[in-house]
């Protein structure tokens, strides 16, 4: 099993040189300029250690901690820390960092420290896959918060699927957090510890979607001057996210098909079969059902995920739950910012309460940033202060009006850009006005 060394600092020099020295010492070491690179890979289902430098511009090693610490308490955080800044480091360890290594530091110091550290984090993983297994305690009202009838009903799913091996399909609108319950199902299951790779099945490039999945070898198509492992068999052992599983072209849902039903599969170029030993999890945000009858989805692919769906809700469906999600993005939003906390005023979690939100938590954490930044709730001229909704809707308006001028009125990049889908876009622009004729032009050509 291997696990990986997540390493942090803007010094490019120190970076790579710490990088070299680590991987010549056995370790595998995903490097990165800024903390914010990290914060995709560091979570609840992380099997590594992070090891970060302090000052940096940006969120600094200290943000980071407190960030990762409100993920997951148990992630080792390792500090490099220069000579002034060791009592920062001794108070860093008071919240919660595994240790520190104090500049200029020997790499054989630094190896012994996060050895130390892959110990303890493989105890702590496997001591949670086995209370998984045994039904206890875990942090899935942390993933998920609140107290609706659609969201209890959710997680009571999610902890039933979770730690099984069946193949499970994650519906829901966009925004509302699908692939956060998909990868608290891998980290429920006792493939916790091995790789979780997700993949856009809507961003997969056309003409190598064949060779980025199930790999090829030397000479297989002009440019293939090497063999490559495909994404796959990156996940052997692990979990595979599936995203929009919808947009998969006709002729891929029919391989994919197969290699659901026999776990096996062959590089391109090659005659050789490959025994696969993953789960597959897929999401999407459009109506199968529909497309299957539609003819623009395969029924039997269709049949052979839908075992076991989980349908997470739209906000709309949950209102009550809002004023507590927002109270949590709003504490991520000022770490990752590196401002102080602010707390919303009642009249502000009610009037989020009252909101639609069609883009959900992804629109509702957008807000979030917005209010802890001092971009949202300002008082007005007169002093009186200005509905959300209404700013909300104003700063919509004008993203949306920028997008398509930026994209000379090409839908497609709009909302690919905006992250939304084409119907939603449609909707928005209506809802605040916009000339749709600014995107008829670019549209024809992009069906």
């Amino acid at each position: 099993m291997t696990q990986t060394v997540l390493l942090i600092d803007d010094d490019d020099a120190m970076r790579r040189s710490t990088e070299q020295a680590l991987e010549l010492a056995g370790f595998a070491v995903s490097a990165h300029a800024g903390a914010e690179g990290a914060l995709g890979r560091a979570g609840r289902g992380f099997d590594g250690v992070v090891v970060t430098d302090i000052r940096m511009p940006g969120l600094d090693g200290m943000g980071l901690l407190q960030l990762l610490s409100e993920r997951d308490p148990d992630l080792p955080v390792i500090l490099i820390t220069g000579h002034a800044e060791v009592s920062l480091a001794v108070e860093a360890m008071r919240r919660g960092a595994y240790d520190f290594i104090e500049k200029p530091f020997a790499v054989q110091a630094l190896a012994v420290v996060i050895r130390r550290a892959l110990d303890h984090r493989a105890l702590v993983m496997e001591n949670r896959r086995l209370r998984a297994v045994a039904g206890q305690r875990d942090d899935i009202e942390a993933r998920l918060p609140g107290r609706s009838a659609a969201m209890v009903d959710l997680r009571r799913r999610l902890r039933s699927i979770g730690p099984s091996e069946a193949d499970a399909l994650v519906t829901g609108p966009t925004g509302a957090g699908k692939e956060v319950v998909a990868r608290a199902m891998h980290d429920l299951s006792p493939r916790a510890a091995r790789p979780f790779v997700a993949i856009n099945c809507a961003a997969l490039p056309a003409a190598l979607i064949e060779s980025e999945l199930f790999g090829h070898e030397a000479g297989a198509f002009p440019g293939a001057m090497r063999p490559r492992y495909g994404r796959f068999e990156h996940a052997r052992g692990g979990t595979i996210l599936l995203d929009e599983i919808g947009s998969m072209p006709p002729d891929l849902q029919a391989k994919l098909l197969r290699v659901l039903q026999d776990r096996v599969i062959t590089r391109l170029g090659s005659n050789d079969p490959v025994q696969l030993d993953v789960r597959f999890l897929a999401t999407s945000s459009a109506d199968l059902e529909g497309m299957v009858a539609a003819g623009a989805f395969r029924a039997d692919l269709f049949y052979r995920l839908n075992v076991a769906t989980l349908r997470v809700p739209p906000l709309a469906e949950r209102r009550e739950d809002i004023p507590v999600l927002f109270l949590q993005l709003v504490r991520e939003a000022a770490v990752r910012h590196g401002v102080e906390d602010r707390t919303p005023p009642p009249e502000l979690l009610a009037g989020l309460s009252a909101g639609d939100w069609p883009g959900n938590v992804r629109e509702l954490r957008n807000v979030a940033d917005r209010f802890v930044l001092g971009l949202d709730w300002l008082e007005d001229g007169g002093g009186a202060p200005l509905r959300l909704a209404d700013r909300v809707a104003e700063f919509e308006r004008s993203v949306i009006a920028a997008a398509i001028a930026a994209h000379r009125g090409r839908l497609r990049r709009v909302y690919e850009s905006l992250g939304i889908s084409r119907k939603t876009l449609y909707e928005k622009m209506q809802k605040h006005g916009l000339d749709r004729r600014l995107v008829v032009e670019g549209d024809e050509n992009e069906g």
